[in-house]
């Protein structure tokens, strides 16, 4: 069973053009259309205690902004993406996260 903390940032497209959302450290691309958004979910294996790549305080997300795209850094050990229903967009295929089985 997971005992470690989950943060969730919601990342939503309310202009006419596609923006990109930038995962970071990662590098991945997600383009979210007009109208539409999803939810960047990380985790931490810690249930207290700093999120590990947070570089300002205990903060589980860095968000920035230009004209047509947001990247977000997501300071746990992995990142997902879900719709408001938490359904799964991309799968992570990276390892290492704490609430995936060892291996997956």
């Amino acid at each position: 069973m997971f005992t470690g903390r989950t943060a969730r940032l919601a990342v939503g497209n309310d202009g006419g053009e596609p923006l990109d959302l930038a995962l970071e450290p990662w590098g991945d691309v997600h383009r979210i259309l007009p109208d539409e958004s999803c939810v960047v979910v990380t985790h931490s294996a810690a249930a207290d205690g700093p999120w590990p790549g947070a570089g300002l305080g205990d903060e589980p997300f860095q968000v920035d902004h230009r004209p047509d795209s947001v990247t977000v850094w997501a300071n746990g050990h992995c990142f997902h993406l879900s719709d408001r229903q938490g359904n799964e967009i991309e799968p992570y295929l990276y390892g290492g996260c704490p609430v995936q089985k060892p291996g997956a």
